[in-house]
C-alpha cells in the first residue's frame, strides 16, 4: 500500500475513472455527471475534486501495484476554505451543471442525514482498474487500510450503491445500518465501529 500525495493526482483519477466509466447504471457518479458525451470528461473533474477533498482532509491510499485507489475523509477536520469554496465552484460549473444541482443537492442531504453527527471516518470512494476487477487487489487494499488504521476509535461510516462493493465490505465487518430508496436507484449506508458491533 502506498500514501498517494499530490503528484499522484493524475493516476488516482485515471483509476477512478476507469473503475466508473462503463458503469452506465443510475448510480451516484451519473447522477453527478450525467450521460452526455461530455460524461468522461465531468467524471475526471469528478475524480480531482474528491482527491482535493481527501488530501485536503484525510487520506489517499494507492494499491502496490498501483490500480487500485482509497480515499478517506475524516469529519473532525473538514472545514469550509477558500480553497473548498473554489473547488465546489469548479465542480459546479465543469462537471455538475445548473440542471443537476437539485438531484446533487438531494443527495447530499440524504448522505448528511445517514452520517452521525459526531466525529466519524467516512471512506470517500474506492475503485480499482478493470483488469484488476474481482482479484485481490481491492480485498488486500481494504485489509491493508484497515490494519494501517487499527488504532482508529472512531465509527467509520460508508455508502454504495455497488451490490460488489456491498459484498466486500461485509466481508470486513461492515453492517447495513439503512438502505435509502429516496433517490432513483439504492444506496446502502454501513458502519464499521471498534467492537464491530452496529449503533444505530
Amino acid at each position: 500500500m502506498i500514501q498517494a500525495n499530490y503528484k499522484d493526482k493524475a493516476l488516482v483519477v485515471d483509476i477512478l475513472t476507469s473503475a466508473f466509466e462503463n458503469y452506465t447504471d443510475a448510480n451516484q457518479i451519473n447522477l453527478v455527471v450525467g450521460y452526455g458525451a461530455d460524461r468522461v470528461q465531468k467524471m475526471q473533474v469528478l475524480m480531482a475534486y474528491l482527491f482535493e477533498n481527501a488530501m485536503l482532509f484525510g487520506k489517499v491510499y494507492l494499491s502496490d501495484d498501483k490500480k487500485g485507489v482509497l480515499l478517506l475523509k475524516f469529519s473532525e477536520k473538514e472545514k469550509t476554505t477558500l480553497k473548498t469554496i473554489l473547488l465546489d465552484i469548479e465542480l459546479a460549473f465543469k462537471c455538475i451543471g445548473l440542471t443537476n444541482v437539485p438531484k446533487v443537492l438531494k443527495r447530499q442531504r440524504l448522505v448528511k442525514k445517514n452520517h452521525p453527527k459526531e466525529d466519524h471516518v467516512s471512506p470517500m470512494i474506492f475503485g480499482v482498474k478493470p483488469e484488476v476487477k474481482g482479484k485481490l487487489t481491492a480485498a488486500r487494499l481494504i485489509q491493508q487500510v484497515m490494519r494501517k488504521h487499527a488504532d482508529n476509535k472512531l465509527p467509520i461510516i460508508i455508502d454504495t450503491v455497488s451490490a460488489y462493493n456491498l459484498k466486500l465490505y461485509q466481508k470486513f465487518g461492515f453492517k447495513i445500518v439503512r438502505k435509502e430508496m429516496s433517490l432513483d436507484f439504492p444506496v446502502y449506508f454501513l458502519m464499521k465501529t471498534v467492537d464491530g458491533e452496529r449503533q444505530d
